[in-house]
């Protein structure tokens, strides 16, 4: 009825405006007049076609990663995070839209980062490192947006979580905390005769401060003593390291941002001195550093990827999941990185490692 009473009185309107303009000349056809003007009925199969595709759009994401540095362990985060996404169904290109953005070790640009990613209403933030983390969180937590991290050393001290490992919002990822200890013994078994440790960390970094402060705490068990020295910015590497390897008997790094990034300048300075560096996890170790008792960073992200999938299909809210961590620490040396500097590796210690390199790659 509605069709009908539509087309009889477009039909009129237009007879009216033809005989106004034309003189009463050759009058179009009713039937022509109304197939103009119909207005078809969606039927149910095209209705349930566009049911369909809404469904499909309400099933898809859009994630804003925001990554501290550029080294090879976050890239790795990052990585393994988009892998664990997709082992839960949730694949860039087909489900998901990743937006990326790296802030270069600066924190100001990390905020800034995190507040685009606000504005443009993401369903989802990822902060690889500390600092993007937290920044993360400052301009989500009002917006309703969750943040899950991952390579964070101290969610505790980093206030995005309690004591007792629970989320302090909508917040929460995987810690990336060393193995110190058996960093320590592995330092002890390859260097007998080593007395002073140094430690180059950025003094904003809290992950930084963290690792240190535990440094400290347990070198004296294994006969060292810590000998650390901050920094404010990439700049300060070159002049400090320089400095600091002339006074101890081997650098062991950190997963401090700034410093990873400028891994290059420590290890060249080191080898000035005749004294190893050792990484925190496996990239440190293929770019130079002798050895390292140290984490797997793919499979860290893999990890915190999965945490992402339950919080993006509503199984749990972030805040309902503590923070994980990697339970083992794996084993990792590079021969050409100690021949370098004549230092002897036992053919025993090599064997055992979990994975050996024989030629420096630096990416």
């Amino acid at each position: 009825m509605k069709k009908k009473a539509i087309a009889m009185l477009m039909a009129t309107v237009m007879t009216a405006g033809l005989l106004a303009g034309c003189g009463g000349s050759e009058k179009s056809s009713s039937s022509e007049s109304q197939e103009d003007v119909v207005v078809e009925d969606v039927s149910d199969e095209e209705a349930s076609e566009d049911s369909a595709e809404f469904e499909e759009s309400e099933g898809s994401y859009v994630i804003g990663i925001s990554q501290f540095a550029e080294h090879g362990s976050l890239d790795n985060c990052k990585e393994g995070f988009l892998k664990g996404l997709a082992e839960e169904g949730i694949v860039e290109g087909e489900n998901l839209e990743i937006l990326f953005d790296n802030a270069q070790t600066d924190m100001s640009t990390a905020s800034t980062i995190a507040d685009s990613y606000v504005s443009k209403k993401v369903d989802l933030i990822c902060g690889i490192a500390t600092p993007s983390a937290m920044t993360a969180y400052n301009s989500a937590s009002g917006a309703g947006i969750p943040v899950i991290y991952t390579a964070v050393t101290d969610p505790v001290a980093a206030e995005l979580a309690g004591e007792d490992g629970t989320p302090v919002g909508e917040v929460t990822g995987t810690s990336d905390k060393l193995p110190i200890e058996d960093q320590l013994k592995m330092i002890r078994k390859l260097q007998p005769d080593a007395k002073k440790i140094g430690i180059l960390f950025t003094t904003s970094e809290t992950n930084s401060e963290s690792a240190v402060a535990e440094y400290k705490e347990l070198a004296g068990d294994y006969g060292f003593e810590i000998v650390d020295k901050g920094i404010n910015t990439i700049a300060d590497v070159s002049m400090a390291a320089a400095d600091l390897a002339g006074k101890v008997d081997c650098i062991s790094n950190l997963t401090d941002n700034t410093v990873v990034s400028a891994l290059q300048t420590v290890i060249d300075a080191a080898n000035k001195s005749n004294i190893p560096v050792y990484g925190s996890e496996v990239e440190q170790v293929k770019a130079g550093c002798v050895a390292s008792m140290g984490l797997e960073y793919v499979s860290l992200g893999e990890q915190t990827g999965k945490m992402a999938a339950k919080v993006l299909k509503g199984e749990a809210k972030a805040s309902e999941l503590p923070f994980e961590r990697i339970s083992e620490s794996s084993c990792y040396v590079n021969t050409a990185a100690a021949e370098k500097i004549n230092m002897e590796i036992s053919d025993e210690f090599v064997s055992d490692a979990d994975e050996v390199f024989e030629e420096i790659v630096v990416e």
